[in-house]
């Protein structure tokens, strides 16, 4: 009878390829690692928290907003839920470009040397497991548990809306929510690759913590005051320039803006929540003339924003390449 079970647990083992693939079974531990802790909770309670005051001022005010005949997004009711605000509180996608590099911190940057430090690297480097499964579960395993939230939220406002309103979501407004939770997803996971990497290049957790939060604090305030300086510093007075000088002294600062990952999300975000966003950039008198405020098309949108997306992306690439290789090369010891 023990027999036949080992040989009914080996079959189901390889057939499904579950309980064998070392891959599956790491991120299953850090998902569960991740559930169980005091600060993952915290922060989940913060973003619920954000979400539900976001959401229930923009609902207060969503009558007006849909009865204004001047706004050409006054169809998108669900978009409004997720853009809609009075100022007295954020809407979510701002509360959200604050709190996601937090999250993406948090659950990062004490990935590797925590288990370095507990004693626990070199029992799981001694299991038949390679590093690169580690790390890929370092990484998987917080971005998997931010998803499923983010998607919860949505459906609990998709829901929500639904009930209250009774209005059916159009495909377009579909589209543009499951793209900017995409866009959030990616733009956390930028933030916990990096984390990941400052795990894998300091020993105490304090350090890699602290330093992940000085460069997240450089491009939040700093940045910008830095842009400002050299530009004023370095380019003649934008009052003496013509309209075609002052268009490039523009485009100049704002491509030197969106080197920032939070003004990279910041547009994308802008532009998927917002359909009647045409241009991230200046718009000049003549391209203005015969223009009709009208909300552009789900493909329009995302060649709008495919430059954030694919810097996103692109960060997100390097610093996790950089683990890869920095862990790769370690020497681990007990």
């Amino acid at each position: 009878m023990n027999n036949l079970t080992a040989s009914f647990k080996g079959l189901f083992s390889k057939t499904t390829g579950i309980a064998s693939d070392p891959l599956s079974i790491l991120i299953n531990k850090e998902v569960g690692a991740h559930i169980r802790s005091w600060r993952f909770i915290v922060l989940i309670l913060l973003v619920v928290l954000t979400f539900l005051a976001s959401t229930y001022v923009s609902s207060a005010n969503l009558r007006s907003a849909i009865n204004n005949a001047q706004d050409p997004d006054q169809a998108f009711l669900y978009l409004k839920l997720l853009t809609n605000t009075d100022n007295s509180v954020p809407a979510f996608h701002v509360f959200l470009n604050f709190l996601a590099p937090l999250l993406g911190i948090a659950l990062g940057f004490d990935a590797i040397n925590s288990e370095r430090n507990g004693g626990t690297l070199t029992r799981l480097m001694a299991q038949p497991i390679y590093r690169d499964n580690l790390l890929i579960a370092k990484f998987l395993g917080p971005l998997i548990i931010v998803g499923t939230l983010l998607s919860a939220l949505i459906l609990f406002l998709i829901g929500g809306g639904l009930i209250a309103t009774g209005v059916r979501m159009e495909p377009q407004e579909l589209l543009r929510i499951v793209g900017f939770v995409i866009l959030s997803v990616i733009y956390i996971g930028f933030w916990l690759s990096l984390s990941i990497l400052l795990s894998i290049r300091f020993k105490q957790a304090a350090t890699s913590a602290l330093t992940a939060i000085g460069i997240w604090l450089f491009f939040t305030v700093f940045f910008p005051i830095v842009i400002n300086l050299l530009v004023h510093a370095l380019l003649p007075n934008p009052n003496y320039l013509s309209e075609a000088q002052l268009i490039k002294y523009n485009e100049l600062i704002l491509n030197l803006l969106r080197l920032s990952p939070g003004q990279l999300y910041t547009d994308a975000t802008t532009t998927l929540l917002i359909p009647s966003v045409r241009s991230l950039g200046p718009v000049s008198m003549e391209q203005m003339i015969g223009a009709i405020p009208s909300p552009l098309g789900v493909k329009d949108s995302l060649l709008i924003v495919w430059p954030q997306l694919s810097g996103l992306i692109a960060a997100t690439v390097v610093c996790f390449a950089l683990s890869y290789y920095i862990f790769m090369r370690k020497e681990i010891r007990s």
